[in-house]
């Protein structure tokens, strides 16, 4: 039976990585008082959910004061499952952008890395509302088919994240893309140490 996570109020959200540049494992974390919740992600998707989230909150009022560093990893890790899709909705009433995490299902296709970014930004384009309905309240967002699918094949976590927790991501994701290997200015895909080959080469 897949696993459903509803984090209504987390005290700590982020990303995060193990291991050295070119091995590196991307993680997103949420918890909510003792509850902590990790989804393995790849890099790709961390800097997508960036993009858009940066998107996002420059639609809504800005973060007062400065925003604060994202939080660490919480150790040990203990990985609920691979992210597969996102959803995000912003809940103008109760200043929370939501943020529904799909897990990836062992027969989805596989896109290769330089469609990837393209693919989750355009499902975020897709899929992201003010149109929620008048309840603030997480179980509100149940209703919103697209967003939500009880009868999904993989696990759901609904996430209602604030706007400084959004910001503060954003920030974080940054600092995980200049850690890691340089992006090819072309496909978008990290470099080795002698260069890679471009899809995008002529």
């Amino acid at each position: 039976m897949p696993d459903y996570f509803h984090i209504t109020d987390p005290v700590h959200f982020t990303a995060g990585t193990v291991g050295p540049p070119g091995q590196r494992v991307f993680y997103l974390q949420a918890a909510e008082g003792a509850d902590v919740v990790t989804f393995r992600m790849e890099k790709q998707q961390v800097a997508a959910l960036a993009e858009y989230l940066s998107g996002v909150l420059a639609d809504l009022p800005a973060v007062s004061g400065p925003v604060a560093d994202a939080p660490d990893l919480v150790e040990p890790l203990v990985e609920a499952w691979t992210v597969g899709g996102i959803g995000i909705a912003v809940d103008e009433d109760a200043d929370r952008i939501i943020l529904v995490v799909h897990e990836l299902v062992a027969d989805e296709p596989e896109v290769s890395e330089d469609d990837e970014v393209a693919e989750l930004l355009a499902e975020l384009a897709g899929l992201v509302t003010d149109d929620l309905p008048d309840d603030p309240d997480d179980e509100g967002i149940d209703g919103d088919d697209d967003l939500f699918d009880e009868d999904s094949e993989g696990g759901i976590a609904r996430l209602r994240i604030t706007r400084d927790q959004a910001a503060a991501f954003v920030a974080r994701a940054g600092e995980l893309m200049s850690k890691g290997r340089p992006l090819c200015p072309f496909c978008g895909l990290p470099e080795g140490p002698d260069g890679h080959f471009c899809p995008r080469a002529n």
